[in-house]
């Protein structure tokens, strides 16, 4: 695994659900005794910004440095966590994403603006954060959330390998101390197959147990594998143990990655109210 930096990056447009997501962040920050970065990128693409001149412009910086830095200066007397704040200009997505390589940030937390709107697809903005990023990245989207992280929800897919997100949620547990649910979704009914899936997971168990993190296995059978009746599975599983995160990866496939995460993992992302950890896998 890439040694990173101990600093989260947080960005922050002052929304209601960018404050929510920055509280949250306090938590995963005094745990991994970690630096948070918060981010203000300035829009420059919009036809808002292009009404100011140059003057207005800089003066529009120089409110937002300041109210960056007195958000700063208020989270570190609360918390005694050392913040840093960055503003930076331009497409926003691009933005965040460069500045996240530049600091070598250990995880991106972004927050994601519940909609009454059912299944709408998860914003461009989050959507390219999630698909391109080299860290992964935490995205929460309900208004009230636990503290801690007491519990971390697996799925798995156990027909493709999965050593790759065992190792990282191996990690994961340890630097929380968490509890690890790991889970598989099925459809299939022969009991030999069934067999196989369930020697599979004590196989995962027994992993996990030997990297010294507590794991429980859970095999949830459907009547069919649609993606949203996995995700709305999984997502009451989820709220069934308590789950603080929920681990996913976003997408198999290297080549398709470039283009969409994957459709399951979009589904989960859409709607879960618990935080989703989303990494996308190595070679």
């Amino acid at each position: 695994m890439e040694t990173r930096t101990n600093n989260i990056l947080v960005p922050i447009d002052f929304s209601e659900q960018s404050i929510i997501t920055l509280g949250q962040t306090y938590n995963i920050a005094k745990l991994a005794q970690s630096e948070i970065t918060i981010l203000n990128v300035i829009a420059t693409s919009t036809p808002v910004w292009s009404i100011f001149n140059d003057k207005e412009q800089k003066e529009i910086q120089l409110r937002l440095q300041s109210k960056l830095q007195n958000l700063a200066d208020e989270i570190s007397l609360q918390t005694n966590l050392k913040v840093n704040t960055i503003i930076e200009k331009g497409k926003v997505a691009d933005t965040i994403l460069a500045v996240a390589e530049k600091i070598n940030a250990r995880f991106i937390i972004i927050g994601i603006t519940p909609s009454k709107i059912k299944n709408k697809i998860v914003g461009t903005i989050a959507t390219k954060i999630v698909r391109e990023s080299k860290c992964p990245v935490i995205s929460i989207k309900g208004l009230v959330h636990r503290q801690g992280c007491d519990n971390i929800l697996l799925p798995l897919d156990l027909s493709n390998t999965s050593a790759q997100k065992v190792k990282l949620a191996i990690w994961l547990g340890k630097f929380y101390k968490s509890t690890i649910h790991a889970v598989t979704v099925t459809s299939v009914k022969d009991t030999t197959t069934i067999t196989k899936i369930e020697e599979q997971l004590l196989s995962v168990k027994k992993e996990i147990n030997a990297g010294g993190v507590i794991c429980t296995t859970k095999m949830i059978h459907l009547s069919s594998m649609h993606n949203y009746k996995m995700a709305n599975a999984l997502l009451d599983y989820g709220n069934e143990v308590l789950a603080d995160l929920i681990m996913i990866m976003t997408q198999q496939e290297k080549e398709v990655r470039k283009f969409f995460i994957g459709s399951l993992a979009t589904a989960i992302m859409n709607r879960s109210e618990i935080p989703v950890m989303s990494c996308i896998p190595e070679n």
